[in-house]
C-alpha cells in the first residue's frame, strides 16, 4: 500500500480501505454476483488475514472464495500463474484497488465473440501521459502495449489499460515466468503479442477509477454521491455533446494534414473536461475530406487524432470517442482515393456519425447537444434529432452552406459548454411557469429588451418548453427585418432601424390564418450585416404559437393589442450586456472607434425606448443578475 493512503487507513490492505462505508471488495464482490460470477478466488498477500476474517467463505455475500495465498511477492503476473490451477478455463481478472461500476457479463460475451486469448477493458483517461496505453487497429485487435513511461516521441491514442480483463488459462503458463516477479501489463501482454496471441479492446466509457491514493479515494467517492457512476453506467441512455473538430476544438487549418498543425483552442480542453467531469459523454464527429483526397493515409489521420488527444491529455480532458467521415462528394483531384469519392451518408449534414456513436455508446438523444462552426453541423445535429450549438469560433456559420438556424450560439466552446451543464437547465426552471401560460390559449408571444440581453436563448427555452407541453411552437427573429447597413441612419431611432411594417404584415397573417401556412423568415447576416440572401420557412399550424424575439418586439403596435398575444421582456445587468456587445462587435471586426461611436448612439436612440416598453410586459425575465448595489 502507499505510504500516503496508509497514513488515513492505516495498515489495512488496499481491498480492504473503504469507500463510501465498505471495503472496495465488498463492492467488487457484490459486483460480481450482480451479473452472475460467483466463483471467486483471491489473490492476497499483505495482511491478508484481515480479508478472510472480513468475508470468510463468501456464503454471507452470496459467492463462494478461495484464497491463494502469496508468500513472497511475485507481481501481478508471477501470482496470477501461481493461482492457475484454481481457476476456469476462462475468468475475469480484477485488481484489488480499482472502483468499478461495469457490466461484467457484457464485457464477458464482447471477449466470447473476439476470438480473442484475453480481452482488456480499455477507456480514456483525464492523464495519458503517465498511464499504461493500448494501441488498438480499427477492429479492436491489440496492436501494442505502452507502459508508462511512454516511448520517447511516440504519440498514441488516449486509450489506458483499467486492469480488468477476461482471459483464457490455456498458454498463460509460457508467458508469465515460474519465479521471480512480472507485471502483467509490462511483460505478460507484450510476451503475448510477441508469440502472435490475439489480444482484443473492449472500449466503454464506464466508470472505473483506481484508489491508490487518498486524492483518488476522494474522488471516487465525490463520484459515487454525485452519480457519475449511475450516468455513465449504460442502464439508461447516456447524455453527450457531439463535437465538431477543426474550428470548434482545435484552429481551423484548411486541409489540416501534419499533427504539427494542430493546436487546441484557448480553453477547449477545460470546456472538455468539464463535461468529462459531468458525466457527459464528449464525443468528436469531423468530416475528413483530406483522406479521399489523398492529402493524408488513415495513418497519419491517427497520427493527428494522438496528438489532438495528447494535448487534450495535458489538460486533463479526453474523448469518449470520434467518428469520421473519409469521404468527398467531388471528384478530379490529383492522387485522390477513387473509392472514398462520391455520395455517403456519413458526412456532414447527414447524421449517420451521430447515429453510429449514439448504436455504440447507448446515448440518448433527448439530452444531447452537436457544437460546431459550420451549418453543416448545425443541420446534422439538427437531422439527428439533437440541440444545437454554433460558435463563433472557426467559420463562425459563414459557410452559408444550408438555410438553417442553430438553436444557440455560443463565442466559443468553453461558453457552449456552460451553457449546456449550466445555463439550460437554470433558464428551463425559470421559463417552466411562463410556458405554462403561454401554452393556454396564446398565439404569440413576444420578446423584447436590449441587444445581447439574452432573447434568442429565451425565445428557444420557451420553445421547447411549450413543445413538452404539446403545442408546437415556431422561434422567429425580427433581426431578419433589420434594414441593410447601407439603409439605416445613426440617430433616427430603434425601429427605422427594421422594417417592421413587413415584419408585423408576415406574423399576423400567419397567426391569423386558420390552416397551415409557411412563414419565410429572412435570415440575417451579422458579418454583412443584412438579411435575404436565405431564409427559414416555418410551416405553421392554426394551432402553432409563434414566438417573436428581437429589441423592438414590444414595439410592435400591430401586434401588442392582440388578445392572444403574450409580451415578456429580458433584463440583462448593463456589465454584462456591455460586454457581450463588445465581444460581439470584436467578433464582427468593427475598429474600436466605430465600436465606442455605435454604442454611444444605442445609449441615446434605442436604449431608453427599449427599457420603457417593459412596463407592458406581462414577465420581466432578468437572465444575469445584477451586481450588488447596481439599479
Amino acid at each position: 500500500m502507499g505510504t500516503r493512503l496508509r497514513e488515513r487507513s492505516g495498515d489495512l490492505p488496499k481491498p480492504m480501505v473503504p469507500v463510501l462505508g465498505k471495503p472496495v471488495l465488498h463492492h467488487q464482490i457484490d459486483l460480481c454476483r450482480k451479473h452472475g460470477f460467483t466463483d471467486i478466488a483471491l489473490l492476497v498477500q499483505h495482511r491478508h488475514e484481515k480479508i478472510s476474517e472480513y468475508f470468510g467463505d463468501g456464503s454471507a455475500f452470496g459467492v463462494k472464495l478461495i484464497y491463494a495465498i502469496e508468500d513472497e511477492p511475485r507481481g501481478t503476473s508471477g501470482a496470477l500463474r501461481d493461482a492457475l490451477p484454481l481457476l476456469a478455463d476462462r475468468f475475469l481478472l480484477l485488481y484489488g484497488d480499482t472502483f468499478m461500476d461495469v457490466d461484467l457479463r457484457k464485457l464477458w460475451n464482447a471477449h466470447e465473440a473476439s476470438g480473442a486469448v484475453g480481452t482488456l477493458f480499455l477507456h480514456p483517461n483525464d492523464h495519458p501521459q503517465d498511464s499504461d496505453l493500448v494501441d488498438i487497429d480499427s477492429h479492436g485487435a491489440v496492436r501494442a502495449i505502452l507502459p508508462y513511461p511512454h516511448p520517447e516521441g511516440r504519440e498514441v491514442r488516449n486509450l489506458v489499460n483499467a486492469a480488468l480483463y477476461v482471459l483464457d488459462r490455456a498458454g498463460l503458463e509460457d508467458v508469465t515466468p515460474a519465479e521471480g516477479k512480472a507485471d502483467i501489463a509490462k511483460h505478460m501482454f507484450p510476451r503475448m503479442l510477441e508469440l502472435g496471441r490475439r489480444l482484443h479492446g473492449y472500449v466503454t466509457p464506464e466508470y472505473i477509477k483506481d484508489m491508490g491514493t487518498p486524492e483518488r479515494l476522494d474522488k471516487v467517492e465525490r463520484d459515487f454521491v454525485a452519480g457519475l457512476p449511475e450516468r455513465l453506467s449504460g442502464r439508461q441512455l447516456r447524455s453527450a455533446v457531439f463535437l465538431d473538430r477543426d474550428g470548434t476544438i482545435n484552429r481551423e487549418v484548411t486541409h489540416l494534414k501534419s499533427p504539427d498543425q494542430l493546436e487546441l483552442l484557448p480553453g477547449a480542453a477545460t470546456a472538455i473536461r468539464r463535461l468529462n467531469r459531468s458525466g457527459t459523454l464528449a464525443v468528436v464527429i469531423t468530416n475528413q475530406p483530406v483522406v479521399a483526397r489523398g492529402d493524408v493515409s488513415f495513418e497519419g489521420l491517427d497520427r493527428i487524432h494522438a496528438r489532438l488527444e495528447s494535448q487534450l491529455g495535458a489538460g486533463g480532458a479526453f474523448l469518449d470517442g470520434l467518428y469520421l467521415c473519409p469521404h468527398h462528394p467531388d471528384k478530379g483531384f490529383p492522387g485522390e482515393v477513387p473509392a472514398l469519392k462520391g455520395p455517403c451518408s456519413c458526412r456532414k449534414p447527414e447524421p449517420g456519425l451521430i447515429d453510429q456513436a449514439c448504436r455504440d455508446l447507448g446515448i440518448g438523444r433527448r439530452d444531447s447537444w452537436m457544437i460546431g462552426d459550420t451549418t453543416s453541423d448545425v443541420e446534422a445535429g439538427r437531422r439527428a434529432g439533437v440541440r444545437t450549438v454554433l460558435l463563433r469560433t472557426g467559420h463562425a456559420g459563414a459557410d452559408a452552406k444550408h438555410a438553417v438556424r442553430p438553436d444557440y450560439i455560443a463565442p466559443d466552446l468553453a461558453d457552449a459548454v456552460e451553457w449546456i451543464l449550466d445555463g439550460h437547465a437554470a433558464l428551463t426552471r425559470r421559463l417552466a411557469p411562463i410556458a405554462i401560460e403561454a401554452s393556454q390559449g396564446r398565439r404569440l408571444v413576444l420578446i423584447g429588451g436590449l441587444a445581447r440581453a439574452g432573447k434568442s436563448y429565451a425565445a428557444q427555452v420557451l420553445k421547447e418548453l411549450l413543445h413538452a407541453l404539446g403545442r408546437q411552437a415556431h422561434a422567429i427573429s425580427l433581426d431578419g427585418w433589420l434594414k441593410p447597413k447601407s439603409d439605416r441612419v445613426e440617430g433616427s431611432g430603434v425601429r427605422e432601424r427594421f422594417d417592421l411594417v413587413t415584419a408585423s404584415a408576415a406574423i399576423a397573417a400567419a397567426a391569423d390564418s386558420s390552416s397551415r401556412v409557411v412563414l419565410s423568415e429572412p435570415v440575417y447576416d451579422r458579418i454583412a450585416r443584412n438579411a435575404g440572401a436565405q431564409h427559414i420557412e416555418h410551416s405553421v399550424g392554426p394551432e402553432d404559437v409563434l414566438i417573436v424575439e428581437g429589441v423592438p418586439a414590444l414595439l410592435m403596435d400591430d401586434l401588442l393589442g392582440r388578445p392572444d398575444t403574450m409580451k415578456m421582456y429580458v433584463d440583462v445587468a448593463p456589465a454584462t450586456r456591455e460586454a457581450r456587445l463588445k465581444q460581439d462587435y470584436a467578433w464582427r471586426g468593427t475598429p474600436d472607434e466605430e465600436q465606442l461611436t455605435t454604442l454611444a448612439a444605442r445609449e441615446l436612440d434605442e436604449t431608453p425606448t427599449v427599457e420603457r416598453s417593459q412596463i407592458i410586459a406581462s414577465f420581466v425575465v432578468e437572465l444575469a443578475p445584477k451586481p450588488e448595489g447596481e439599479e
